[in-house]
């Protein structure tokens, strides 16, 4: 059970304070909850968990941002991440949707990105973020890692993910989209 912690939520217009150990603990708890859409990914991993902060004794606000507007996971997301802080000790919970910044491919982390193409989905390329433009555009299949794959549909299980074949080893895979 996590007892303890201050309110740090900062006022408008000055600097947030650092996390105390207990919110550090309630974000590793809210982080580790799995995605309802990607199971194979925590929330932390996707990078939709932004900041979980005590607003007062016994009371915690954690901020998610989703994959894109109108994400029908959200509630889920949000219903596990309650269940989880109350079952560790915080009995009052709000998760509030965040929309800005706005959640971009580039928030998945390395480790997220491995588990994807792992778990056999080609995790999104990164964007391009200035200087001369990469010529390795081409999606990998996550099986054998040929560059000869090809479009089958712009929608795959989910909005944010398209289906691809492998014209090297005939496998169809989905591939992350990149926002």
């Amino acid at each position: 059970m996590v007892t303890g912690g201050a309110a740090t939520t900062a006022a408008a217009g000055t600097p947030p304070t650092a996390p105390t150990p207990l919110e550090t603990e309630l974000r590793r708890l809210a982080g580790a909850v799995p995605d309802p859409e990607l199971p194979v990914l925590t929330l932390e991993e996707l990078g939709v968990l932004r900041d979980v902060r005590m607003s007062g004794p016994g009371s915690a606000r954690v901020e998610l941002t989703p994959t894109y507007t109108g994400c029908p996971a959200i509630e889920a997301m949000s219903s596990d991440i309650e269940r989880v802080l109350r079952e560790h000790g915080i009995p009052e919970v709000s998760v509030v949707t965040v929309l800005s910044p706005a959640w971009s491919t580039d928030d998945i982390s390395a480790e997220g990105r491995r588990k994807l193409a792992e778990f056999g989905i080609a995790p999104p390329r990164p964007h391009h973020t200035g200087g001369p433009v990469p010529l390795a555009l081409a999606i990998r299949c996550p099986h054998c890692g040929s560059a000869d794959t090809e479009l089958l549909s712009r929608f795959s299980s989910t909005a944010c993910k398209a289906l691809r074949r492998c014209a090297s080893c005939g496998e169809p895979f989905d591939h992350f989209k990149e926002l």
